[in-house]
Order: structure tokens, then sequence, then C-alpha cells
């Protein structure tokens, strides 16, 4: 079972990154286009943790090739 979760973790961590990523873009148009502030800070925000972790996921990936 453990074998599972390690494969299932990466997964869904870039899983969530990248429908962050695509909801931040979203929100951020639609706050744009109906000048609502905090659709756009909402959306950046977003935008911003959906990055975090895919960025996360690569610098993790690309640690044991640096050793």
């Amino acid at each position: 079972m453990g074998a599972y979760d390690e494969v299932r973790s990466p997964f869904i961590n870039k899983l969530v990154g990248l429908a962050l990523v695509i909801l931040g873009f979203l929100l951020v148009a639609a706050g744009y286009r109906s000048g609502q502030a905090w659709y756009i800070g909402g959306g950046i925000i977003s935008l911003i943790l959906g990055l975090f972790l895919l960025v996360t996921k690569i610098i993790r990936r690309n640690q044991g090739s640096w050793r």
C-alpha cells in the first residue's frame, strides 16, 4: 500500500497545481471583465499557489539528478 501512496501523491500535487493555475486564470479574467477586485485578488492567490505546487514538484523531481 505504501507504493500506491508514493505514486499517487506527486500525481495529485501536479493535478491540484494545474487546477489552481487554471482556476486562477479564470478568476482573474472574470474579475477584470466585471471590475471586481476581489475576483482578481483571489485569482492571483490561486495562481501563485498553483505555481508554487508545480515548482516544488519539479524541484523535488530534479533533486536526485544534482547529487
